[in-house]
C-alpha cells in the first residue's frame, strides 16, 4: 500500500465533520470580541477577560470529556453528545438578552469537552501503531479544521458586522447542525465499530455525573462573576469553590480506583512524561497565537487601513475577516507539509517531533516581529497596510503547521490505549492556560505601547524554542523510538 495515498475512508468523514464544527466555533469567535465591545458595551479589559475565560475553559472540559469517553461512553457517543450541546449553544447566541450570552458559552464549553478530544482520538484509531501515514493523516484532518475556520469568519463576520450580530451567531449554529448530521449519516458505514465502547469500562456512574454537575456549577458561578454579580448573596462562596474542588476529587478518585490491568510500565510512564513536557511548551505557543481573536482583531479594527476602492466605491473589510487568513494559509500549505513529512521520512531526514515544535515556536516569534514593525509604522504614519497582518498570520501559520497537527499525532502515538482520549484532553490543557494567559495579556492592550506589547510574545517564543532544543536529546530518549 502506498503511503502517499489510500488513507482510510473514515478520515474523510471526520475531515468534513470537523470542518463544520470548526466553522461554527471560529465563526462565533470572529464575532465574540467585537460583539462584547460594540454591542454589549463591555470595556476592552472585561471583554478580553471574558474572551480568555471562554477560550481557556473550552479547552479544559476536553479533559473531563476525554475521561468520561474512555471509561463510560466510548468516543463515538461522546461526539454526538458534544455536537448536540454545541449546536444548542450557538443558537442560544442568536438571542439578544445577556443571560442567553453566558448560557450559550456554558453550552459551548461543555459541548466542546465531549467533542474535541474524542474526534481526534477516533482519527488516531484509523491507523495501526507504526503506520507511517499517521502524521500525514493528521495534517489532512487539520486541513479540514481550517477549511471550516477559513470560510466561517467571512460568512459570520459579514452577517454579524453588516446585517446583525445575531444573524452571524445563527449561521455558526447552522454549521454545527450540518456537521452533526453528516456524522450521524456516515459514521457506522465508514468507521465500523472503532471506538464505540469505552476502553476501560466502569460502572460507578455517580463519578461522571458528579464531575459534570460540579463543572456546570463552576461555569455558572464564573459566568455570574464575569457579568459583575457578587454571588455571595446568591450562593455561599464555599459552595462556589467546592464546585471546582469536586472536579479534582472526582478525577483523583477515578485514578485511584483504576483497574489493575492498566498499571503503567516504565516506558509508558516516560512516554506520558513526554506528552506533559510538550503540553508545557505548547502553552507558550498558544498564549501568543490566541492574540488572533483579541489584540490582533483590535489592531485590525482600529490601526489598519481596511478601505478598498473598487468601481468608484469604498468597501471596508470587516475586521473579523483577518481571522480567515490563518486557516486560508493552512488549507493552502497543509498538503505541502503532509507530503514534506512523508518525503523526509522516506529518506530518514524527517525532524523529530520536539524539533518540529521548536521550529514552530521560532516561526511564531517571527510573526510577532512583523507586528512590532506594523506597530512602529502606525505610530509614525497612522493606519497601516493590511499586508502587515497578512505577513504576521503567514508566519504564525507556518509555526502552527509544525506544532499543532504534529502534537495531535504525537499524543495518539505515545498515550497508552486506556488513556487515549484522556491524554488528548491533557494535550488541550495547553490551550486552557494559554487562553487565560492570552486573555490577561490582551487586557493590557490599551495601556501598553503596542511595539512593546508585541515584543513580549516574540521574546517568549524564541526563549521557549531555545529551551526545547536543549531538552530534545532527553525527550527523544523517553520517546523510546517513537519519532
Amino acid at each position: 500500500m502506498s503511503i502517499h495515498h489510500n488513507h482510510p475512508k473514515g478520515l474523510f468523514l471526520l475531515f468534513f465533520v470537523e470542518m463544520w464544527e470548526r466553522f461554527s466555533y471560529y465563526g462565533m469567535r470572529a464575532l465574540l470580541m467585537l460583539y462584547m465591545v460594540k454591542y454589549l458595551m463591555f470595556s476592552t479589559e472585561k471583554s478580553a477577560q471574558v474572551y480568555g475565560w471562554y477560550t481557556g475553559l473550552v479547552y479544559l472540559t476536553p479533559l473531563l470529556g476525554g475521561y468520561i469517553a474512555d471509561r463510560y461512553l466510548g468516543q463515538r457517543r461522546a461526539i454526538v453528545i458534544g455536537g448536540t450541546l454545541m449546536a444548542l449553544g450557538h443558537f442560544a447566541m442568536a438571542f439578544p438578552p445577556l443571560p442567553f450570552f453566558f448560557g450559550a458559552m456554558i453550552l459551548l464549553i461543555m459541548g466542546n469537552g465531549f467533542f474535541k478530544p474524542n474526534i481526534s482520538t477516533v482519527v488516531g484509531s484509523l491507523y495501526e501503531e507504526n503506520d507511517p501515514r499517521r502524521d500525514a493523516g493528521f495534517t489532512i484532518f487539520y486541513m479540514g479544521i481550517n477549511l471550516g475556520a477559513m470560510f466561517s469568519p467571512l460568512i459570520c463576520s459579514t452577517l454579524g458586522e453588516k446585517v446583525g450580530w445575531h444573524y452571524g451567531f445563527g449561521a455558526a449554529g447552522v454549521g454545527m447542525v450540518l456537521g452533526l448530521a453528516m456524522y450521524l449519516w456516515g459514521n457506522k458505514a465508514l468507521l465500523g465499530d472503532k471506538m464505540m465502547k469505552p476502553s476501560t469500562p466502569q460502572t460507578n456512574y455517580w463519578v461522571p455525573i458528579a464531575m459534570v454537575t460540579a463543572m456546570v456549577a463552576f461555569l455558572v458561578g464564573s459566568a455570574l462573576q464575569m457579568n459583575g454579580y457578587n454571588i455571595t448573596g446568591l450562593v455561599p462562596n464555599w459552595v462556589y469553590g467546592l464546585a471546582a474542588v469536586l472536579v479534582l476529587i472526582g478525577m483523583a478518585y477515578a485514578y485511584a480506583n483504576k483497574p489493575s490491568k492498566s498499571t503503567l510500565t516504565q516506558v509508558e510512564k516516560q512516554r506520558l512524561a513526554v506528552i506533559f513536557i510538550m503540553v508545557f511548551f505548547s502553552i507558550f505557543f498558544w498564549s501568543a497565537f490566541e492574540q488572533a481573536g483579541s489584540s490582533l482583531t483590535l489592531f485590525a479594527d482600529a490601526e489598519t487601513n481596511r478601505a478598498i476602492h473598487m468601481f468608484g466605491r469604498e468597501f471596508r473589510v470587516p475586521a473579523g475577516w483577518f481571522q480567515s487568513l490563518n486557516p486560508f494559509f493552512i488549507v493552502l500549505l497543509a498538503p505541502f507539509f503532509s507530503k514534506m513529512w512523508i518525503s523526509l521520512g522516506e529518506t530518514g531526514r524527517e525532524p523529530s517531533s520536539p524539533i518540529k515544535f521548536a521550529i514552530g515556536l521560532g516561526l511564531l516569534a517571527i510573526g510577532f516581529v512583523v507586528m512590532i514593525a506594523a506597530a512602529a509604522s502606525y505610530q509614525k504614519y497612522g493606519p497601516v497596510s493590511m499586508l502587515w497582518l497578512v505577513g504576521a498570520y503567514f508566519f504564525h501559520t507556518l509555526g502552527e503547521l509544525c506544532l499543532s497537527p504534529v502534537g495531535l499525532s504525537l499524543v495518539t502515538k505515545l498515550a497508552p490505549a486506556q488513556f487515549g482520549s484522556l491524554m488528548m484532553g491533557v494535550w488541550f490543557l495547553s490551550s486552557v492556560a494559554a487562553g487565560f494567559v492570552g486573555g490577561f495579556f490582551a487586557g493590557n492592550y490599551d495601556t501598553v505601547n503596542h511595539m512593546t506589547f508585541y515584543m513580549i510574545p516574540t521574546a517568549t517564543g524564541l526563549g521557549a524554542a531555545a529551551l526545547l532544543l536543549l531538552m530534545t536529546p532527553k525527550i527523544r530518549k523517553w520517546m523510546h523510538g517513537v519519532h
